[in-house]
Order: structure tokens, then sequence, then C-alpha cells
């Protein structure tokens, strides 16, 4: 079976590559490397450098012919979408329906989407389940949603199967302190430096923290569940930006206090997701939790700082 997997040299998309390979599946990758990096990529597998709104993607399809793709690459800066909302939507829109043109065209068998918890909006403190309403607060949420809506009508009009994953803020190794969920790679960054990150609002806002390694296997599993689906991909633990920065304190040995800054337009006040759906049809569950993560993204960290 073959794999495309888009923005497969970012942050996201290689640790699913990886895992893709480890599970014995053939896979391809498409990336513009506005933000992935070639490093990311194992030698031997095959890599085009293309936006997904470009012409080239059809030649891609017809020459690679896969059987599954698996759609990570987006825009998805917060601040980006709303100082600039028409790069967001070229970016996460049109990209989105290029590459749906070329599964129906080629025959891919299913999709699997990466979604956000930023379509949700503010919904109070609790924990937030797949029915509840949509209403983004940016306009990366609108177009992650939007993406997830032309996704649902092509299966309704074409039988293209699909999974949606959205994900609560996830972490990792290989994160860049840019971009949607970047706060522990920021953080990271600021601890190991010796530097006093800042934290936006009071930061008693909440997040729900998933290791990247999880989200991996929950892209690998919905290749063959899930089908035609939403699914919450998360820890269903809500985390304060002050507790993780107390935590992270603790992990490095250091005594950094933060610098504290106004809260930022489109910022949600409370996030988390119930992953209970996921747990329960897909069979799938997240085994890392926010210690441990912490602790191997720390050390990744501190292996890049010191090169």
């Amino acid at each position: 079976m073959k794999v495309l997997v888009t923005g497969g040299a970012g942050f996201i998309g290689s640790h699913i590559v990886n895992l893709l390979l480890e599970q014995g599946y053939e896979t391809v990758v498409c990336d513009n490397f506005s933000s992935g990096d070639r490093k990311h990529i194992p030698a031997g597998v095959k890599m085009y450098a293309v936006d997904l709104d470009s012409p080239q993607l059809e030649q891609i399809f017809k020459i690679e012919s896969p059987n599954y793709v698996i759609h990570q690459a987006a825009q998805v800066k917060v601040a980006l979408s709303l100082n600039d909302p028409f790069t967001d939507a070229a970016s996460n829109i049109m990209g989105t329906i290029r590459l749906l043109i070329c599964c129906r065209k080629f025959a891919v068998k299913k999709i699997i989407y990466a979604s956000s918890c930023a379509v949700y909006g503010e919904v109070g403190d609790c924990s937030i389940l797949e029915s509840f309403p949509i209403q983004p607060l940016s306009f990366y949420g609108l177009s992650k949603y939007t993406s997830e809506a032309y996704i649902r009508l092509f299966h309704e009009l074409f039988d293209l199967s699909y999974t949606i994953l959205r994900y609560s803020n996830v972490y990792g190794p290989r994160q860049t302190s840019s971009g949607e969920g970047g706060v522990i790679s920021i953080f990271s960054e600021n601890l190991l430096r010796g530097e006093s990150p800042s934290i936006f609002g009071t930061g008693e806002q909440t997040r729900d923290f998933i290791y990247v390694k999880d989200v991996a296997a929950a892209n690998v599993t919905s290749l063959h569940q899930g089908e035609n689906a939403v699914f919450n991909i998360s820890r269903n633990e809500k985390t304060s930006i002050n507790q993780l920065f107390a935590l992270m304190n603790t992990i490095t040995n250091k005594s950094q206090t933060p610098n504290y800054l106004p809260a930022r337009n489109g910022d949600i006040q409370y996030s988390r997701l119930d992953n209970s759906r996921a747990l329960q049809l897909m069979g799938w569950k997240p085994i890392f939790d926010l210690q441990t993560g912490l602790k191997d993204t720390l050390t990744y960290y501190q292996k890049i700082l010191s090169n």
C-alpha cells in the first residue's frame, strides 16, 4: 500500500512518515518546505517540492498512484490568518480542494485530514465533544472547518472515504517555535538558553497537550479505522500555561520568571477535547503523559541547541 503524506517534511508529518515506514507502508512526501525540513525525511523516501495549489500536483498523483492520502500540509499560524486571511484560505482551503480533486480523479481509497481544536472556538472550561457547535475565533479555525466541509461533500457526491482528526495542542521534537500550539517549543528554547519566556494573558488559560507520536499513531490507525467520521485527538487533560511553565522549570532545573503580556486576538481561553469517541471507535489511545513527552522534547531541543 502506498501513502502520500502532504506536509510530510513538517513537524507532525515527518513523525507520521517515520511510523508509516516502520509499519511497512510505501510512502511518498509532498511538501513546499516553507516550514518543513528535508533532513526529517529518511533516505530513500521520494519527495516532491510542490505547493498543493499547484497544477503539478496532478502529475504527482499520475506518477505515484497513491492508495491513501494523509493531509497534513497547512498554514497553521493564527496571527497570520487574522492579518492575511487570503493567504490562509489559499493554502488551507484551495490547496485542500485541489488535493480532493486529485484524490477523486486517481481513485484514492481514503483521505485522512488534520483539522484542529480551533474550529470549536470558545465553549468554556469543559471537555469538548465532536458534536459541539462550530464557532471559530480565527480565520485559521474557519479555514480548517471549511476544508472539513469540502471533504464531507466529496464523500457524499463522489464516495471518497475520509477520516477527520481534530487535534488538540500537539507538541514534541521537530516543532518550530511558530504556528498553532508552539508554546512548548518556545518555552523549551527559552529555558534552555536561560531566557524568560513571554506568556500572553494571565497564564490561567488551559490547553490539552498531546505528544506528536500519539498523533502520528492516530493518523496511521485511521487508514483502516474511523470510516467517514470526525474524531478529537487529545489526552482530554487540561493544563494551564502557568502549570506548564512551572513543570518545564522543574524538569530543566531552572527558576525562570515569565514576562506577562496582553492576551492576543484569536486565542482561546479554554481548550480541552473529549477523546472518548476515538478510543471507542478507532481503538486508538494516547500513551505519552505530559511529563514523559516534555522530557523527550527538552532532550531534543538540548541536542539542537548544543550543535
